[in-house]
């Protein structure tokens, strides 16, 4: 079998009293789109910043891409791709020179034509970001995490507070870059998205995983 894209073993993290993971072990495999669903407060964002490389867990081991971060993290950081729960760009930048110097950070990846077509942005190149609204401002976030032609794209909660219609074009990005080889994971708090889009889900309570299988196996057992 191939190795799995992401993998993780035993991870924890506190701060202080509070617990926000806990003994938590997952595997992601190439090609999946992989789901952590839960609440807010269950722990899916610090978990995802762990395995981003943004925080160091108190105990537990993270595998990306087959490397470990303490010793691979650029090149790491080239195949990867990255969207924050909230992402804040400069507002005075125009879309094209906010996609131009989100390019300018990977040794390879796609043209900023191709960037403005893939999130159907095009119309709104020369736009200032401080003028588009929530749904231009996730496509166009989510345009600087594919930037780097990723092999691994993170995602937290990339739809919160968009309508349906912006949703639904966020979607269809994703699935785009799955048909193309992409390996996705995502945090969500929405089961619809996990039912849209996710291969497999996770439910996380409390820093745990409480329950693991596709979501289908997961509405059948509730």
């Amino acid at each position: 079998m191939d190795a799995p894209a992401l993998a993780c073993h035993a991870l924890r993290k506190a701060y202080g009293d509070v617990v926000a993971v806990s003994d938590l072990s997952l595997a992601v495999a190439r090609g999946e789109c992989f789901g952590l669903l839960g609440p807010n407060g269950a722990g899916k964002t610090t978990t995802i910043e762990i395995l981003e490389g943004l925080l160091l867990p108190d105990a537990g081991n993270v595998e990306v891409l087959g490397l470990r971060w303490n010793t691979h993290e650029r090149e790491l950081r080239q195949r990867l791709g990255i969207q924050l729960q909230e992402t804040q760009l400069p507002d005075k930048l125009t879309v094209e020179e906010t996609l131009r110097l989100f390019r300018s950070f990977y040794d390879r990846g796609r043209s900023v034509e191709s960037l403005l077509e893939v999130v159907e942005l095009e119309s709104k190149r020369r736009s200032r970001v401080g003028k588009l609204s929530g749904g231009q401002k996730q496509r166009l976030s989510l345009a600087c995490a594919l930037a780097g032609s990723p092999d691994l794209l993170f995602l937290d909660e990339p739809t919160t507070g968009l309508d349906p219609h912006s949703r639904r074009q966020l979607w269809e990005t994703l699935r785009r870059f799955r048909a193309e080889g992409g390996t996705i994971l995502l945090t969500t708090h929405y089961m619809d998205e996990a039912e849209s889009l996710c291969d497999r889900v996770a439910i996380v309570d409390h820093g745990r995983v409480i329950a693991l299988g596709t979501p289908a196996e997961l509405i059948g057992a509730l």
